[in-house]
């Protein structure tokens, strides 16, 4: 490949394009009006506006992109994460055009895309599911009764759904006909399906995602494991490896239904399964995300792989650089993403960054995708950066995570940055006993 074309922005399109550099890649950056300063724009080899800074108008925009990728003649499209990642459509009329696409074949992405049909292929394949329905929910009537068989808490999910959005735990009979509509009005807005399904709330849960990688060529491997179970409103916020709560037997189980999963649906390029496990580690297939994600840097610091670097290497048709048996975790890192938020309530702050400066010391790495004076706008995920932080153990790992939160300096804006110093404070957090309720159940001081 000699030239690509990232379909996507901020912190992610400045993480392709600088391994691309290293792979002496060409890169073409497309952005909005609102993005037209940002530092992804600028690391491009050459960048283009497609659009007004609405999501419909520019990032949305399929044929917008695609009249860049003519004109730049790209030989590869790489679609980030959210977005069009996990868009069937865009993956097929990519490949239409003669042009690779960076990611799973577009009938994996569809099939995985429906939660229905990816709980049915699952359990097929013989892989745990969480209890609930096999089909779409057509009346409300049918929800409640489905939902008493169960037991509440009962989770109330978009069928394709994704990110935390479509998602709605109701309590009781009552919670669920109040969430019903709501919930199937926001799925058609997001993902243009009003489909909804019930699913049993396993509480105190933990969740765990397993990487996994295939190729053209019939191999398919796992790089061990994420804790995501850290979340607010249904999203990820603190993710680390190796997870503190497994057991090794647990670990290995999980690896190998993970590697089922990919097995029957003949998975190519990077993935991830995630399993929700309960409190005596009975673990449950909650979904495939058919791209790369957020928290990917965690795995490339405890393997040492650039997983971008293998997501371009398979789409241009070559073996994984490495068998399962060659893949080998070292150390311990945690990725704590940034974001222009309250940190009490969560919600966006949006803003101009005056000043955006971290210490860069031994273990640190920092995907960023704002710099001081740039503006975090409200059009987009107020995500600033993803600090990881890596140690030789757990322990070292938090103590170096401590002192970068005590010298980053960030100023102009609000960020979430207090919640993370209490957090690494925390007694049930140092110990490795947080469930998906921490941040619910717990009262933090931050101003």
């Amino acid at each position: 490949m000699q030239k690509i074309l990232i379909a996507n922005r901020g912190e992610i399109a400045l993480r392709i394009i600088k391994t691309c550099q290293k792979m002496g890649i060409e890169t073409v950056a497309v952005y909005s009006e609102a993005d037209k300063d940002m530092p992804f724009v600028t690391e491009a080899t050459a960048s283009y506006n497609i659009g007004a800074a609405p999501v419909s108008q520019s990032y949305l925009n399929i044929e917008a992109i695609l009249n860049v990728a003519r004109k730049e003649k790209v030989d590869a499209i790489h679609p980030g994460y959210g977005f069009l990642s996990e868009n069937a459509e865009f993956a097929q009329t990519v490949e239409d055009e003669g042009i690779k696409y960076i990611g799973p074949d577009p009938e994996t992405i569809k099939l995985m895309g429906d939660k229905i049909l990816s709980r049915k292929t699952m359990a097929t394949a013989g892989v745990p599911v969480v209890p609930g329905s096999n089909e779409g929910i057509k009346t409300l009537e049918e929800a409640c009764r489905l939902a008493e068989t169960m037991e509440y808490p009962v989770m109330l999910k978009a069928s394709s759904g994704g990110g935390g959005i479509g998602m709605v735990r109701c309590e009781n009979e009552q919670a669920l006909i109040k969430a019903y509509e709501p919930t199937r009005a926001r799925a058609k807005a997001y993902f243009g399906s009003d489909e909804v399904f019930v699913e049993k709330f396993i509480s105190d849960a933990r969740h765990i995602e397993v990487q996994i990688f295939g190729d053209h060529h019939g191999n398919r491997v796992t790089l061990f494991e994420r804790d995501c179970s850290i979340q607010r409103r249904h999203q990820k916020v603190i993710e680390e490896s190796p997870s503190p709560f497994l057991s090794d037997t647990t670990k290995n189980l999980m690896f190998q239904t993970a590697l089922a999963a990919a097995e029957a649906v003949q998975y190519k390029n990077a993935g991830t399964i995630e399993f929700i496990v309960d409190e005596h580690e009975n673990f449950y297939f909650l979904e495939m995300n058919t791209r790369l994600q957020v928290e990917h840097p965690v795995t490339e610091e405890i393997t040492g792989i650039d997983l971008v670097k293998w997501q371009i290497l398979v789409a241009n048709g070559e073996k994984l650089p490495l068998g399962q048996e060659s893949i080998q975790s070292s150390g311990h890192a945690i990725e704590f993403r940034l974001y222009a938020e309250n940190p009490k309530t969560f919600l966006p702050s949006p803003g101009k960054i005056e000043v955006l400066d971290w210490d860069k010391g031994e273990g640190v790495r920092v995907d960023y995708g704002y710099v001081s004076n740039s503006v975090v706008t409200p059009y987009y995920d107020p995500m600033i950066a993803k600090c990881i932080i890596y140690g030789a153990s757990r322990d070292e790992a938090i103590g170096r995570a401590k002192l970068f939160f005590a010298n980053l300096k960030i100023e102009g804006i609000r960020t979430n940055a207090p919640l993370f110093i209490e957090v690494l404070k925390e007694e049930d957090f140092l110990k490795g006993r947080y469930t998906t309720n921490f941040l619910t159940n717990k009262t933090f001081a931050v101003n």
